[in-house]
């Protein structure tokens, strides 16, 4: 630790000598060499991202408030994009001496790159939003939305009553699900109901192991705990590599329930390949799939998606 504090000093005050040798070695500045150098993606966009947060430029410490400033203000979305990004580029540039003419390919790049952090940024506050908002059994919005995810999941058995034993069914504790929400808020239910609603019967396939006689487990109390997981994920960064990875789309609430998603399978594969002789290895086998996916996580490349496989247990 007292080596790393070392370091992270020398860094510091080295660093502004570092960028000068190489401004006049390569005539290019920090964030040329990131986006021409580094691979598209999350290790691009992480080190673009450092490099303004590190930055000791006025105008550049400026734009970065002002980003900061449009995401608290919910104006970071798409429509806005130009309004926000032009003028930011514009300063950049500027005070790069990069010549635009000249470095198209760059402000392409950059661009996309703020588009990303600043999405993600938003995405956070947008999933705080959802997990601090409690189910409310008055709302009739929060009410179905339980509703269909019953539906969804055991659509050949009605429901009895809207508080009803017949909940344990798919992994609530109690007769009343309200109570387990309590945790992850509104973000545990919108994230069991995207994983039905978009991926039915890999949402179904997953159900059935947690009804296993042997491997069984609380099916929705399992995934409000990956609810707790991807949150956390996403708060301290380690989601970046996932979000900045995704080619099609920019952070949104759909991305990060389609980590959810993969996520919530891809335990399911381990729970049932570890063999638990009962749910009370639960905390063992959630902790090493954290720390598998940690370290998936920790690698710029990495790019996750559901792979299906059918099977029999």
């Amino acid at each position: 630790m007292i080596v790393f504090n070392i370091w992270s000093v020398l860094q510091w005050y080295l660093r502004p000598f570092i960028k000068w040798f190489l401004r006049k070695t390569t005539r290019l500045c920090e964030l040329q060499r990131i986006c021409y150098g580094d691979r598209v993606g999350s290790e691009r966009t992480r080190n673009v991202e450092k490099s303004l947060m590190m930055s000791r430029t006025r105008d550049v410490k400026e734009v970065v408030s002002y980003l900061d400033g449009t995401v608290l203000q919910r104006r970071f979305i798409r429509c806005h994009f130009r309004e926000i990004l032009d003028p930011s580029v514009a300063i950049i540039l500027r005070v790069k001496k990069i010549n635009p003419k000249l470095h198209v390919s760059f402000i392409v790049s950059f661009r996309r790159c703020l588009e990303q952090i600043w999405s993600y940024r938003s995405l956070i506050d947008e999933v705080e939003e959802l997990r601090r908002t409690q189910f409310d059994s008055n709302n009739d919005e929060h009410e179905q939305m339980l509703l269909n995810l019953w539906s969804l999941l055991v659509p050949d058995s009605p429901l009895e009553g809207r508080v009803s034993k017949q909940w344990q069914h798919i992994g609530f504790q109690g007769d009343d699900p309200k109570t387990d929400f309590r945790g992850m808020g509104l973000l545990g239910l919108e994230n069991l109901l995207f994983f039905a609603t978009n991926y039915l019967q890999v949402s179904r396939h997953v159900l059935s192991h947690s009804l296993h006689p042997t491997y069984g487990y609380t099916y929705a109390i399992v995934g409000i705990n990956i609810t707790s997981m991807a949150y956390y994920l996403l708060k301290d960064g380690s989601a970046k590599t996932y979000m900045f990875n995704a080619k099609q789309s920019l952070p949104n609430i759909n991305l990060f329930h389609k980590f959810y998603c993969y996520l919530f399978y891809e335990f399911d594969k381990m729970w049932i390949e570890s063999k638990p002789q009962n749910i009370m290895e639960f905390s063992m086998i959630f902790k090493k799939f954290e720390n598998a996916v940690r370290m998936e996580l920790a690698d710029p490349a990495s790019v996750f998606r559901i792979n299906i496989e059918v099977d029999n247990i």
